[in-house]
């Protein structure tokens, strides 16, 4: 019995270890909270420091993760939906007890910067830390300082919708080791400066890769191509390879067409739907000029891709052929052409549109289920849009029709199945 007695003086010890940890690290926190460096504390009351801030979270379209809908800007509440559970996004307004109102620069930057948050838990990469670890320390000063300047909303936040072993953070030690490596931007000397600024708004604030690239069994992007396209997890949209070049989808697009999408959701080569109309309505439309023509640059520099493997411009059968083109003509060659070339600055062209050719055919299914609808924009403000068709077309006529459009005229992608529309017409818009 005396030696079952000492087997509790090791645990004793443990957890007294863990409560002096607990008292200590809360101990720094509240002492940290109260001390802001002076010169960061003074940078965070200049009205120019808060300006450029709030034009940088606008760039980083901070707002659509951190607002619910019909809620306050900035003050949480919105469900992430990911493969592995809804992650609801926290408050970020100066609220002391349910915001960052207790923050210090130095726990944002933190938390931006190594997705480590100010309690020393690992952050869920629906926090797309990934990519805001290029952000750089005196940018991210400026977004808290605009952080910092809103007026405080005190909103509690949703419990974590994710179960076991998903729930499990210390598990994010292994995602990280593989999927992470944390690093400011690092300007290439051989590139112009519009470049960088251009790769750095893309591939960091933008945080673009996190819609156009391919993802693993464990949400971690897992191609060696950056932006070379793939589809968005639980929203059931294609995010288009971004390469103008060869084989790239957007190959063919001009600066121009890359600087009239973000700014207006339309160019000529084709528009903004779903996810990526939420993007240019609350972000890129805002984004001044010389920025816009810096993504341009650097979106005009992605290499060529491979070519994919040809695609049979014949249809399954002649039969399904002949029915999705009598469709096209009935319902869809008025607005989007005989030859599908579309009206300049009104119908987009179906020829050669990155949404129709896209690998999977989800985008232009979904459009033709739930209809097409380009963002609001300044530069747009009355946008034509396209009709759903649910209602009226069958499972078959939706798959015949949209198949007939990849693979009319120049279009020499891949037929979409019946079963593909079934699943796609029974998904929420977002």
């Amino acid at each position: 019995m005396r030696h079952l007695r000492l087997l509790w003086i090791p645990a004793v010890i443990v957890v007294m270890a863990l409560a002096a940890r607990w008292w200590w690290m809360h101990r720094q926190q509240a002492m940290s909270a109260a001390t802001e460096d002076p010169a960061i504390a003074s940078m965070l009351k200049d009205p120019g420091v808060i300006a450029k801030g709030r034009y940088l979270a606008i760039a980083g379209d901070c707002v659509s993760c951190h607002t619910a809908q019909g809620g306050q800007p900035y003050a949480g509440g919105r469900l992430l939906p990911t493969p592995f559970g809804n992650i609801p996004a926290p408050n970020i307004t100066p609220d002391a007890e349910t915001g960052l109102g207790d923050w210090r620069f130095e726990d944002f930057w933190r938390a931006l910067h190594t997705g480590i948050g100010r309690h020393d838990e690992l952050l869920y990469p629906a926090f797309s830390y990934t990519s805001f670890t290029k952000v750089s320390r005196e940018d991210a000063i400026a977004i808290f300082a605009y952080l910092q300047s809103l007026p405080p909303v005190h909103h509690l936040g949703r419990p974590l919708g994710l179960s076991f072993p998903y729930n499990i953070r210390s598990a994010l030690t292994a995602w990280r080791a593989v999927y992470f490596k944390p690093g400011v931007y690092q300007t290439d000397p051989k590139q112009s400066a519009s470049w960088n600024r251009g790769a750095y708004l893309v591939l960091g604030l933008g945080h673009c890769n996190e819609c156009h690239a391919a993802r693993g069994t464990w949400g971690g992007i897992v191609t060696q191509a950056p932006l070379s396209g793939g589809e968005i997890p639980t929203q059931e949209w294609y995010a288009p390879d971004l390469s103008t070049q060869a084989n790239g989808g957007l190959q063919g697009w001009s600066a121009q067409d890359i600087v009239d999408v973000l700014k207006t959701g339309q160019s000529s080569k084709g528009v903004a739907l779903g996810p990526m109309a939420d993007v240019v309505a609350s972000s890129t439309q805002y984004l001044r000029d010389d920025d816009l023509q810096a993504i341009a640059d650097y979106l005009k520099s992605l290499p060529a891709r491979p070519q994919l493997v040809a695609q049979p411009s014949a249809l399954n059968s002649k039969s399904v052929a002949d029915h999705g083109g009598d469709i096209y003509a009935q319902r869809c060659a008025d607005c989007h052409g005989k030859d599908g070339e579309g009206v300049p600055g009104v119908y987009p062209p179906l020829d050669g549109n990155a949404t129709v050719v896209e690998p999977t055919g989800i985008n232009a299914t979904r459009a033709v289920l739930l209809g097409g609808f380009a963002p609001v924009t300044a530069g747009n403000p009355r946008p034509y849009s396209m009709p759903p068709y649910a209602q009226q077309l069958s499972d078959a006529d939706v798959a015949a029709v949209v198949t007939y459009i990849r693979q009319a005229w120049s279009n020499h992608a891949a037929p979409v199945l019946e079963r593909d529309v079934i699943k796609y017409r029974h998904t929420p818009i977002d």
